[in-house]
C-alpha cells in the first residue's frame, strides 16, 4: 500500500517575478521595484515617516497596486561589517513587513548604497536637502538590484 504522504498534491512556490526594495531610514523610506527577468530595478517613490513610523498605509496601497511576490529591506553596516543602531531598526522593520503582509522578505546589506545614489545624482544634478527623496529612492532600487543580481540565484 502507498504512502499518503507521497500522493499529498506538493504546494507550488510561487515564482518570484517582482520585488519592492526598501532603503529604510528615521525620517524617510526609499522604495523601488524590481523584477526578476531583467534583473534590474528602478526607483518608484520615497514615502516620509509618520511620527517616526513607516507609513503602513502607503506601503500596503504600493504592494496592493505592484502586486510583488517578495520584499527586499536593505540592512545598513558599517564597512568593517558591523551592526549599528540602524541595522537593528532596518531588520525589525523587515520583521514587521512580513508580519502585516505575509510576502516573503530577503534583507541585504546596503552598505554604501545611499553613497552611492548620491554620487550617480551628482552626476545629472544638484544635490541639497530638497531632493534627499530621490537618494533614498534610487538607493532603494541600487539595494532591490544588489538582491537581484546576487541573492535572489541563492533563494530559488
Amino acid at each position: 500500500m502507498p504512502d499518503n504522504e507521497n500522493f499529498k498534491p506538493k504546494k507550488e512556490k510561487k515564482p518570484i517575478e517582482t520585488v519592492l526594495g526598501f532603503d529604510f531610514g528615521a525620517k524617510r523610506i526609499g522604495i523601488a521595484t524590481g523584477q526578476t527577468l531583467t534583473g534590474h530595478a528602478n526607483p518608484l517613490q520615497t514615502l516620509t515617516n509618520v511620527n517616526n513610523k513607516p507609513d503602513w498605509d502607503k506601503i500596503e496601497s504600493l504592494i496592493k497596486e505592484w502586486k510583488p511576490q517578495a520584499l527586499i529591506v536593505g540592512l545598513p553596516y558599517l564597512l568593517d561589517g558591523k551592526e549599528t543602531e540602524m541595522t537593528l531598526r532596518a531588520d525589525k522593520f523587515s520583521r514587521r513587513l512580513h508580519g502585516r503582509f505575509g510576502l516573503p522578505v530577503f534583507t541585504v546589506s546596503e552598505t554604501l548604497s545611499s553613497f552611492e545614489a548620491e554620487e550617480q545624482l551628482k552626476q545629472h544634478k544638484k544635490i541639497g536637502k530638497q531632493n534627499k527623496g530621490e537618494i533614498d529612492k534610487l538607493a532603494a532600487a541600487l539595494i532591490t538590484e544588489t538582491w537581484l543580481q546576487e541573492e535572489y540565484d541563492k533563494n530559488t
